[in-house]
């Protein structure tokens, strides 16, 4: 026969178990709407800045363009950076973009290209150190709400490493947000910028609502008005320079997105993760009230039987 006390230990640790999953739950669909925030306050920026660099990219597109940041060049090595998370209990995000990165490095290796990883977050750290893979720095315990200055000093690194010759392009492999159930590990070259990579693309931006008891995400493209600049407008700079100083800031504006889009995909699959753990525990606790309740039963028929027994031999 079960142990009742047995089993009322177990439900009452999984009761206690659900409480911290739906805690970790929350906590995760707040940070989401941080991250929200965060997108919709740096947008003005980004679309300023693409708006100057299409004018710029425009203005120069009839001119031979000399800078270090467009300089193409023979790929013999790249540099690899991977956004991963600190953190676990978030279901495959890390595995995921693990798993994109050395494929990627797979086919540098196939192709007869060098390779080295630059990576972010301590799980994708600690996985390829266990492996003695090629890395060239590691930045770990940034803040679950990225900033432009953690955005800035990976920059720095990456624009050292193109301008000093020791790689020849840079690939950013990171997480793309779609959805609190979705996201998709994606790469996108960074380093060498060319001109064509500066127009304005359709972009979107997510909000997360609230319906129907639970989370859901609004995604709203944004296709921002580009306005042209006078064709006799008159630059105190010459233009080249200009757009040299603006490309580091669009290279720290793409960085800083995709920081984002990654730690929202975190933040997502975390509460998918604790909703699910949370969902197995009521059903969890459902089965063990249940044998709960059998075995209750049979003791106390037991019991009634050994009664009538007992009173039946008198």
């Amino acid at each position: 026969m079960p142990n009742l006390k047995a089993i009322r230990d177990r439900i009452k640790s999984v009761k206690n178990t659900k409480k911290i999953t739906e805690a970790m739950r929350l906590v995760a669909a707040a940070k989401v709407r941080r991250a929200q925030e965060q997108v919709s306050s740096t947008r003005p920026f980004a679309d300023a800045l693409a708006e100057v660099l299409y004018n710029l990219q425009s203005r120069l597109s009839m001119e031979d363009v000399d800078l270090p940041l467009l300089n193409q060049r023979e790929v013999k090595s790249v540099a690899l950076l991977v956004i991963s998370g600190d953190r676990g209990l978030c279901g495959g995000y890390n595995a995921n973009v693990i798993r994109k990165a050395e494929m990627r490095a797979k086919e540098l290796q196939s192709q007869g290209l060098g390779y080295e990883y630059i990576l972010t977050g301590r799980k994708a750290t600690q996985y390829f150190q266990r492996r003695e893979a090629p890395i060239h720095k590691s930045f770990v315990g940034l803040e679950q709400i990225p900033t432009a200055g953690e955005a800035s000093s990976i920059a720095d690194e990456l624009v050292s490493l193109f301008l000093s010759n020791s790689v020849d392009r840079v690939e950013l492999i990171y997480t793309k947000f779609v959805s609190l159930i979705s996201s998709r590990p994606v790469i996108q070259t960074l380093l060498p910028l060319t001109p064509q990579g500066l127009e304005v693309h359709d972009d979107e931006i997510f909000r997360l609502t609230t319906g129907e008891g639970g989370f859901k995400v609004e995604r709203d493209t944004v296709s921002p008005a580009i306005s042209t600049f006078p064709q006799d407008m008159i630059f105190e700079q010459d233009p080249v320079q200009i757009l040299d100083s603006l490309l580091p800031l669009y290279l720290n504006n793409q960085l800083l997105r995709a920081l984002q889009e990654s730690a929202a995909s975190e933040l997502a699959a975390r509460m998918t993760a604790m909703n699910n753990a949370s969902d197995n525990a009521t059903e969890l606790m459902g089965t063990l009230t249940l044998s709960f309740n059998k075995a209750r039963q049979a003791a106390i028929t037991q019991e009634i039987l050994e009664v009538v027994a007992g009173a039946s031999s008198i």
